[in-house]
């Protein structure tokens, strides 16, 4: 009996969470451990079938790195990196494009459409969803002179199709957006999907964006994890160096989406299982919330 009423508190918990979410949109980016992982996966797709079961619109953004590299590796094609982005020929670019749009997307379609969701599966080509533009790498030398690195077909975003997205939530889908860009001339870019993620939640004006990893969120100098920190913080603690390495620029991706009008910014581990369900539907949350 007591575990049965341990249950009945954890539902009043998320209560008034349902209610105040109900009809908002939620842009989740997907990555990291709970792409790799089975039971990770399942219950990945479960916390987001329920969120739609729940009224809430959701819109999940993939990324695909280590599925890249072993598909790279397999073609012999090594890879070469700028400050963490990838240098993308015109042939690794076939390569990203068929991970990512085709292997990749269609698996996290599957999982959702399988455990009782209406996923359907994008690039930002389709639709022109993402129109993007080539994005130049900032690199500085010894000297503190700096040179912008042309790496290939690595590309920005310059405009979110929202009319494609808000047509498939009027009819109860979820999409599924792979991280490709299309330009102007129709050449397809490879775009960090952190990027893609904040992109197109300022663009839904999105009640919260939510950011997958693979460590427990934002910690200080001294290794605490933050619960609840602001974009004036986080900009301090990178002045710092608390905030090093591939963190910078998930918490900056969080940072220009809060500017754009995203009310609440959350990075959050998803080597637990349930943790967005956790940090959305808890009062405590497990990860890092990040607000204006």
């Amino acid at each position: 009996m007591k575990q049965l009423i341990e249950k009945a508190n954890t539902l009043m918990e998320a209560l008034p969470y349902i209610r105040r979410f109900s009809g908002k949109t939620f842009v989740i980016k997907y990555g990291g451990h709970a792409m790799a992982d089975e039971k990770l996966k399942e219950s990945f797709a479960l916390d987001v079938v329920l969120l739609k079961s729940l009224g809430i619109n959701t819109v999940i953004v993939h990324g695909g790195g280590p599925q890249i590299n072993d598909t790279l590796k397999r073609y012999g094609i090594v890879s070469e990196f700028v400050r963490g982005m990838r240098v993308t020929d015109a042939e690794t670019m076939q390569v990203v494009e068929m991970v990512l749009a085709g292997q990749v997307n269609k698996e996290v379609v599957g999982y959702l459409n399988q455990h009782g969701g209406r996923a359907v599966g994008l690039s930002g080509k389709d639709g022109t969803l993402l129109l993007a533009k080539k994005l130049l790498q900032e690199v500085r030398g010894d000297d503190g002179t700096v040179e912008m690195i042309d790496i290939g077909y690595v590309g920005d975003v310059v405009k979110v199709n929202t009319d494609l997205i808000a047509t498939l939530e009027q009819g109860k889908y979820i999409p599924v957006i792979a991280p490709i860009g299309v330009g102007l001339d129709g050449e397809s870019y490879n775009i960090n999907a952190d990027l893609v993620a904040g992109r197109v939640a300022a663009a839904l004006n999105a009640e919260k964006l939510i950011l997958l990893t693979d460590v427990n969120g934002v910690k200080d100098k001294s290794g605490t994890l933050l619960e609840s920190i602001s974009v004036a913080d986080l900009h301090r603690l990178i002045e710092e160096e608390a905030i090093t390495g591939g963190m910078i620029p998930k918490v900056i991706c969080c940072a220009d989406a809060l500017k754009e009008g995203v009310k609440k910014a959350h990075i959050i581990d998803g080597r637990m299982e349930h943790a967005v369900l956790l940090e959305i539907f808890t009062d405590v949350g497990i990860g890092t919330e990040i607000v204006k």
